[in-house]
C-alpha cells in the first residue's frame, strides 16, 4: 500500500477537540490552529514508528485524516466536502519535550516515521457518509482515545472553507483533523494502533533509533 499521490504538504489542526485543549493546557482557540508535517514523515501500516536519540516524550496522537481530491481554493462551506476523495486514520506522532520547548512545531512533528497512515477508503464507498466518523487508538491492545467527528470545536467543512482561503489545496494533500484527550507516551517494544470504526486501522510497532555509526 502506497499513498498516491503523494501529498504536497500534511495539515494539521491542532486542539480540535474541547477535551484535548483542556489537557493541553489551553482553552480552545478561537480560530482554527493549523500546522504542517513534512511528506517525509509519512510511514505505512506494520512499519515501525522509530523514537529518535534525545528528544524526550514521544506522544501517540490518533487522527480522522483525509485525503484532498481536486486542486481547491476559495471554496464555499456548502461544497466543501466535494474537495475531498479518501478518509483513513493517521497518527499524529508527535516529540512533545520538543514541541514546548520550540516556538513552532516542525521538528517535533516532522521527524522521519513520524506520521503513519491506514489505508485510504474512498468517501464514496462509506455507507453513513463522513458525519458518524470516530477513531480509537489503542497502546499494546489498551484503549487510550475515543473521539467523534461530533466532538470538533471546528467542522469539518468550516475546516476545508478557511484552509482553502488560505491556500490552495492539491490533489494528494491530507487534511488531519485533530485528536482527542488522551494522548501519552511511546516507549520502544510498545505497538499503536490507530481506528476508524468502519473505515479501517493503522498499526505500527515502537522502535528505538539505530545510529549510523551502530551505538
Amino acid at each position: 500500500m502506497t499513498i498516491e499521490p503523494m501529498p504536497s504538504k500534511i495539515l494539521c489542526v491542532g486542539k480540535n477537540y474541547l477535551d484535548h485543549a483542556r489537557e493541553m493546557g489551553s482553552e480552545p482557540p478561537e480560530e482554527p490552529l493549523v500546522f504542517l508535517k513534512a511528506p517525509s514523515a509519512l510511514l505505512l501500516d506494520g512499519a515501525p514508528i522509530v523514537i529518535p536519540e534525545g528528544v524526550g516524550r514521544v506522544d501517540f496522537e490518533g487522527e480522522i485524516a483525509f485525503q484532498v481530491g481536486r486542486k481547491a481554493r476559495f471554496v464555499p462551506e456548502s461544497e466543501a466536502l466535494s474537495v475531498l476523495s479518501h478518509v483513513f486514520p493517521l497518527n499524529d506522532v508527535t516529540a512533545r519535550d520538543l514541541q514546548r520547548k520550540d516556538s513552532q512545531w516542525a521538528r517535533a512533528k516532522g521527524f522521519d516515521t513520524f506520521c503513519p497512515v491506514g489505508r485510504p477508503i474512498p468517501l464514496k464507498d462509506l455507507s453513513k457518509g463522513v458525519d458518524g466518523l470516530k477513531v480509537e487508538t489503542r497502546v499494546n491492545g489498551e484503549l487510550r482515545q475515543e473521539g467523534a467527528m461530533k466532538q470538533f470545536i471546528f467542522s469539518l467543512p468550516f475546516l476545508i472553507s478557511w484552509l482553502t482561503r488560505v491556500m490552495t489545496l492539491q490533489p494528494g494533500d491530507i487534511l488531519a483533523t485533530g485528536t482527542p484527550a488522551g494522548v501519552g507516551p511511546l516507549a520502544p517494544g510498545d505497538e499503536v494502533e490507530v481506528t476508524i470504526p468502519g473505515v479501517g486501522s493503522v498499526r505500527n510497532p515502537v522502535v528505538a533509533e539505530s545510529r549510523p555509526d551502530g551505538r
